[in-house]
Order: structure tokens, then C-alpha cells, then sequence
């Protein structure tokens, strides 16, 4: 198999979420002398960034984003080590946490996942995650972004509870933040005046970028 063929067969089977193939096939490009970066960018994004588009034209639905972020998932496992070590540039760091009072997590781990793909570093703080454990991951990882993921109406009060404590220990201009889950809206991440919101995963790696980008241009023209 040539090292085109490998890129072209890693894209395929992303897509399509077959988890071994993709590893197979990516053991067998590192095999090959091919660079863990090259796999990364020239196949596995690209391929999880179709999968993104298809899902916001509607033609794909979150069972086929969840089979092939978890296909990618195998690919990073082999691959996260060998890019740290060759010290490759992430785009951003960001933390995650589904808030107190909340345990689901499938719509969090997806993000995760597509965020990872993306070129993010993701700090997963799980679930029900109290805004004293915000607070701290915010502090010890000092992230570009803090993203909240609430799945119930009853927890999303947690948002500005943790927007809240961010202010009280001077830490919410230091940190863009960002919240979904299925019941909340636009008009709700306003409510609690957070910096942005997500409908889904292929969503939030869009505008995590876009914020990101944004915010360092700003910080370039006041430096």
C-alpha cells in the first residue's frame, strides 16, 4: 500500500466509523515511516470535517458523528503520545465539564472527541462538576476555553452559578466560555451571559476556532 493509498483508505474508514481498520491503518503508516502529523492532517481531520458537514447539511445524524469520532478516538490514542513528543502545535486548550447535578455525557464526549480532531487539547473534567472544580481546572490549566454541557432544564441554572464563581475569583476575562446540551438555546447562553453556544459537536469546533481566532487578533492589536 502506498502512503497515498493509506491517507485516501484512513479518510474512507473514518467515515464511515470502522474503529480497527482506521487503527490498523494508521499502525501501518507510522509502520511505513509516514509522519504522525501527515495522518493527522492530510486524513483524519479532513475526514471528521466532512463528517461535520454532512451532519449540519442534515444528512447524516449523531449515531454516524458518534461512529466516527470514536473511530478517530482509536486513531489519537496511537497517535497523541507521538505528537506530543514531537512537540506539535494544538490550536487551543480546553476544558470540559457536564455540571453539577448532571451525569449525562454522550453529547460531551463527542465534542471531546471532535475537539481532540480538531487539534484542541481537552481537559475532560467529567460530570456533575461543581464550580469549585471549574474553578480550579481554570487555574491549574488556565484554558482558552471553559465549555459547560447541561442535558436536563433543572441543571442549567448551573451555568451562571459557575459564571458567577468565575467572576467572584477574578478568572472570567481570562477565559472564553462556552455551553450546550439538548435543552438549551441561544437565547438562554445570553441569559447567563456566556461567551457563545453549540447545537451539536460539529458546532462547537467551529465556533471554538472562530473565538479563539478572534480573541488573539484583539490581544495582537492592543499588544
Amino acid at each position: 500500500m502506498t502512503p497515498e493509498e493509506i491517507l485516501q483508505n484512513l479518510y474512507d474508514e473514518t467515515m464511515v466509523g470502522n474503529g480497527p481498520a482506521v487503527i490498523e491503518l494508521t499502525n501501518t503508516g507510522l509502520e511505513m515511516g509516514m509522519d504522525p502529523e501527515t495522518l493527522l492532517f492530510d486524513a483524519l481531520i479532513p475526514s471528521l470535517e466532512e463528517v461535520g458537514a454532512r451532519f449540519e447539511r442534515g444528512d447524516w445524524f449523531v449515531p454516524e458523528m458518534l461512529i466516527a469520532g470514536k473511530a478517530m478516538a482509536g486513531a489519537l490514542e496511537v497517535l497523541r503520545p507521538l505528537l506530543a513528543a514531537k512537540g506539535t502545535e494544538t490550536i487551543g486548550k480546553f476544558v470540559m465539564g457536564t455540571v453539577k447535578g448532571d451525569v449525562h455525557d454522550i453529547g460531551k464526549n463527542l465534542v471531546n472527541i471532535m475537539l481532540e480532531g480538531a487539534g484542541f487539547e481537552v481537559i475532560d473534567l467529567g460530570v456533575q462538576v461543581s464550580p469549585e472544580k471549574f474553578i480550579a481546572a481554570v487555574e491549574e490549566h488556565q484554558p482558552d476555553i471553559l465549555g459547560m454541557s447541561a442535558f436536563l432544564t433543572t441543571t442549567m441554572p448551573m451555568f451562571k452559578a459557575n459564571i458567577n464563581a468565575l467572576e467572584k475569583a477574578g478568572l472570567r476575562d481570562k477565559v472564553i466560555v462556552l455551553v450546550g446540551g439538548a435543552p438549551v438555546t441561544q437565547e438562554y447562553a445570553d441569559a447567563v451571559a456566556a461567551d457563545g453556544y453549540a447545537a451539536d459537536a460539529s458546532a462547537a469546533v467551529k465556533l471554538s476556532k472562530e473565538l479563539i481566532a478572534k480573541q488573539r487578533a484583539a490581544l495582537a492589536l492592543n499588544a
